[in-house]
C-alpha cells in the first residue's frame, strides 16, 4: 500500500450526492467526462492512470445524514480497490475535529 502523498478527500460540508462527487472530481482530477454518478465514479477510480492512496476526511455527518448514499460510496471504493489493489488504497480517517481543540497535538 503506497502511503506517499496521499489525495486527501475531504467531505466537511457535504450534504448531498452532487456534492460528493463534485468533491471526488476535484480531489482526484477526474476525466471532463466524469458524469458525477456511481458507474461514472467506479470507472474512474479503476482507471486513474498512476497508484493513488486516497484519504477519506469529514465523512461521518455525510454518513450519519445520507446512510444509503454512503452505504453506496462505500461499495464503490472497496470494489474499485478490489479490482487494482495495487493501484488504489482508501483510508477513512476516524475521529472528528473537536470545536477548540487544538490540531497539532
Amino acid at each position: 500500500m503506497r502511503l506517499d502523498d496521499p489525495v486527501v478527500l475531504d467531505l466537511t460540508g457535504v450534504m448531498d450526492k452532487a456534492a460528493l462527487m463534485d468533491r471526488c472530481a476535484v480531489a482526484l482530477a477526474l476525466p471532463d467526462w466524469f458524469g458525477r454518478n456511481w458507474d461514472a465514479l467506479a470507472d474512474c477510480l479503476t482507471d486513474l492512470p498512476e497508484p493513488v492512496t486516497l484519504v477519506v476526511t469529514g465523512w461521518q455527518t455525510y454518513a450519519r445524514t445520507h446512510p444509503r448514499e454512503w452505504g453506496i460510496a462505500q461499495d464503490v471504493f472497496a470494489t474499485a480497490v478490489d479490482e487494482r489493489p495495487t493501484h488504489l488504497s482508501v483510508l477513512l480517517a476516524l475521529g472528528e475535529p473537536r470545536e477548540g481543540f487544538p490540531e497539532d497535538l
